[in-house]
């Protein structure tokens, strides 16, 4: 990571002194038992606040020296047995890397596939319950995506200190049982209940999946790692649809849950199997536990984990650590506005397909009506292969020169440009083609061309923030979920009522221009990311 922040530079001085200090009292008390004991104290402490500086500059290989430190000078601290260690998820086969990516890209696809899946069945569902109300059968579809906003807040401190895979576990359990809870509502309450608890679980993949990423992939080779997992998240709102529609036309929408049902039981038991864990502190957690029991020594503690912070404190602190990081780091909260502009435009699409081609203006079937889903896929596919893989590309290309990579190399401005422009000249696009109801195609082109762009400012904006605080990607990563969630839940339901007073074209070019007002933030902080991140420091 750059050496370009304040808390980048202390840790290395801070070990020095920690070591001379450790030193010096033990050549003087060799035979002072308590002294001993203070002397040990001292060097937690001065090793906590140096991997907690390195922690918040996103600097792995800083973290691994500092706790390297901590092993070498104290017996009793337990870490990884060095660079090489096959336990050390960064060490890990290919193989068992790649599957842990691609279940966790499973569930993050199943999941959002409840956002829009029985979208088709809107129509359906507003006259079997008996309601009219417009603003109702939007918020009935992006209620999921409000349950996204809150999961994030306890799934990321839980993935931080109990470990990624049992949040996993326990989250595609209680999804299941949500999800059944949805196929058996009687009215509209019970079902938005259940749809708001189902996205509650569904979050902890979304959420968690870019920690266990960073876990296990050096900085080269994330992004193609987060690519495949951003899929899912991106995807699934997409596609789900497509099979939704025929799902309600030829037996009912209660079958759309009971299909989403069968498949999270079957991910859910996959996921006892295959889903392994990858947070450091936990692995080394269980080490120094297994190590207490063979040794008789309670004495032994894990050198990855800050030892001046009781538990307690710890799940406060981590509860608290994505609103933190949100409202107090610049770089997160102005990427996060960006962000989630973008996907609540991107819902407000998906709550309006189904009346934009259907009955208003295209006159689809139900069923098909769910084939005009089908570009959102094609546009996310190709932005998540091609942006995952130019992210990846740049930070090579400074490797090559023999320079260390900096978290701005995610963001060039090539990249940038490209999905800012895509994604607002699309919108135009698109409004002004279904107000004219030239051919179908023309407007599901568009779709297809916001979706790339929107892919380009997800990777490029997530991975950033990532290299930026590596240590609590988790964190990170809920706090952007907290924010887009929550504007994903509530843009849509002004969709229709903003298209029946503006109509389509000057309403999607009123989304156009707040897309173009936004577009360059991410060329600001590609130019001033480093100085703010040094200017702006907090404890996590």
């Amino acid at each position: 990571m750059a050496a370009t922040e304040k808390v980048e530079e202390d840790p290395a001085p801070q070990r020095d002194a920690a070591e001379k200090d450790t030193a010096s009292r033990t050549s003087t008390n060799d035979d002072d038992d308590s002294t001993d004991r203070v002397d040990q104290n001292s060097l937690r402490r001065h090793i906590s606040i140096a991997s907690a500086e390195a922690a918040a500059a996103g600097a792995a290989a800083e973290m691994s020296m500092a706790a390297e430190s901590i092993v070498q000078n104290d017996p009793n601290a337990i870490g990884w047995d060095g660079p090489d260690d096959p336990a050390n998820p960064m060490n890990w086969p290919d193989n068992k890397k790649w599957a842990t990516v691609i279940m966790i890209s499973l569930m993050t696809v199943l999941t959002p596939l409840g956002s829009s899946m029985f979208a088709p069945g809107v129509p359906d569902i507003m006259a079997e319950f008996k309601s009219r109300d417009e603003t109702l059968a939007t918020f009935v579809v992006s209620v999921y995506v409000l349950g996204f906003a809150f999961g994030p807040l306890l799934a990321a401190p839980m993935s931080e200190i109990y470990g990624r895979a049992i949040c996993y576990n326990v989250a595609n359990v209680a999804f299941v049982i949500f999800t059944v809870g949805t196929a058996l509502s009687q009215n509209m309450g019970m079902m938005i209940a259940f749809r708001f608890l189902m996205g509650f679980a569904g979050s902890t993949p979304i959420t968690n999946g870019s920690g266990s990423i960073a876990d296990m992939f050096p900085i080269e080779k994330r992004g193609r790692a987060m690519s495949v997992w951003a899929m899912g998240p991106m995807l699934g709102p997409c596609i789900g649809p497509v099979a939704g529609g025929y799902l309600v036309q030829y037996l009912n929408w209660r079958w759309v849950f009971w299909v989403m049902a069968m498949a999270g039981g079957a991910i859910s038991l996959a996921g006892l199997f295959l889903v392994n864990e990858t947070y450091h502190p936990k692995l080394v957690g269980n080490k120094v536990r297994k190590l207490r029991k063979e040794t008789g020594n309670p004495d032994l503690y894990n050198a990855l984990e800050d030892q001046t912070t009781t538990e307690k404190m710890k799940l406060k602190l981590a509860i608290i650590r994505p609103l933190k990081i949100l409202f107090m780091l610049p770089s997160v909260s102005l990427m996060s506005l960006y962000v989630a502009v973008i996907y609540g435009i991107l819902y407000l699409m998906i709550s309006t397909l189904t009346f934009v081609f259907g009955a208003n203006q295209y006159g689809f079937s139900t069923g098909t009506v769910g084939l005009s889903y089908i570009p959102t896929g094609i546009g996310c596919i190709i932005g998540m292969v091609l942006f995952g893989a130019l992210t990846d590309m740049e930070v090579k290309k400074r490797q090559k020169k023999g320079e260390t990579p900096v978290p701005e190399d995610r963001l060039a401005i090539y990249m940038i440009v490209l999905a800012g422009v895509t994604t607002t000249v699309s919108l135009f696009w698109y409004g002004w083609s279904v107000q004219q109801k030239v051919h179908w195609i023309c407007p599901m082109i568009a779709v297809a061309v916001f979706c790339f762009g929107l892919m380009g400012v997800m990777m490029t904006v997530q991975i950033y923030l990532i290299d930026c605080y590596i240590q609590y990607a988790a964190s990170v990563i809920a706090a952007l979920t907290v924010f887009r969630s929550i504007v994903g839940a509530f843009l849509p339901m002004a969709g229709l009522s903003m298209y029946n007073k503006l109509g389509y074209g000057w309403g999607n070019s009123l989304l156009g221009f707040l897309c173009l007002i936004l577009a360059p933030a991410p060329l600001f902080f590609w130019k001033y990311g480093a100085r703010i991140r040094a200017r702006f420091q907090i404890k996590l």
